[in-house]
């Protein structure tokens, strides 16, 4: 092969409303976790680069917030970032859901994609096909979707099942320019790994928690380093982390009952965490208040928005 003028690279970015899927997506086109999932909406808040490697092309996919009609001042940012990647990928994903009718917040994307993209190609995804069973209904969602805006294609997926996840990254591929490789053979992200930490822990945090908390939620990593005094064949890595809430009564809900709940979020990161980084640690979290931080333009850039 000649790289030179076979081999493609380039960026994709993975546009929608809150929950259509697109961490999910991120996930299974990629092979492995670097976006957080949740059931709960907006919990993507890092425009999070995945990596796919193939012999003929390298796709690195750009992850963004949900495009939504902003209600905070975190809302506004969010929406700034999805805005920023727009203007600088060379494929657009518009992901919908197949399982749920096309909304307003649908159109409102559609909008925003008519006015920021017009030189870049919009492939439209109707992802979660796999939560319908009536092949009609996902014939007639997709006539929905033609409707809707000039996409390049469209590509029902399912990355649950993996129902042509391998056709998206084809589709994806094709649209990309010729180029070399961008990153390293192997590297399958390039977010910081005090990010993915962090994205790790909120992602535990988030789990069975009321529907107000998850855009009350901000996790800092203060601190990771290697423990002194331990034999090199039992390293131990502490990771301290501040969890941010913005209301003593959603601290409460944090940290449960009697400390159970920090106890369970603490589990359940730790594992995914110690998967990440290869490494035994040892997790120390701490909830704490900061009043309205999401309407509070000095506490978001603490918290790094």
């Amino acid at each position: 092969m000649d790289l030179a003028t076979d081999f493609r690279s380039g960026f994709a970015c993975l546009v929608g409303r809150p929950n259509a899927g697109k961490s999910t997506l991120t996930n299974a086109l990629v092979g492995t976790k670097v976006a957080i999932t949740s059931g709960r909406p907006q919990t993507t808040r890092h425009a999070i680069r995945g990596i796919i490697h193939r012999p003929d092309a390298q796709l690195i996919l750009v992850d963004t917030p949900g495009l939504h009609r902003p209600r905070t001042l975190l809302g506004q940012r969010l929406n700034d970032v999805v805005r920023a990647t727009l203007s600088e990928v060379d494929v657009i994903g518009f992901c919908m859901p197949a399982d749920e009718p096309l909304g307003r917040g649908d159109r409102f994307i559609a909008e925003e994609l008519g006015r920021l993209a017009r030189r870049t190609p919009v492939v439209a995804i109707l992802t979660k096909v796999d939560k319908v069973g009536d092949p009609d209904r996902v014939g007639a969602r997709l006539l929905e979707v033609t409707g809707l805006g000039d996409f390049a294609e469209i590509v029902p997926v399912s990355a649950v099942s993996s129902f042509q996840v391998g056709t998206l990254a084809d589709v994806l591929v094709a649209r990309l320019p010729e180029g070399p490789r961008l990153y390293p053979e192997g590297e399958l992200t390039d977010e910081p790994e005090q990010v993915m930490v962090a994205e790790l822990v909120r992602e535990a945090a988030l789990e069975g928690v009321r529907d107000e908390l998850p855009h009350s939620l901000a996790v800092v990593v203060e601190e990771m380093i290697q423990r002194e005094d331990r034999p090199a064949d039992r390293p131990l890595l502490d990771v301290h982390v501040n969890v941010f809430v913005e209301r003593p009564s959603q601290k409460a809900i944090i940290i449960g009952a009697g400390g159970s709940r920090l106890r369970d979020v603490g589990t359940r990161a730790r594992t995914q965490i110690e998967a990440l980084l290869g490494t035994p640690i040892y997790l120390d979290l701490h909830v704490k208040v900061a009043k309205d931080w999401q309407r509070d333009p000095k506490q978001l850039r603490r918290l790094g928005f």
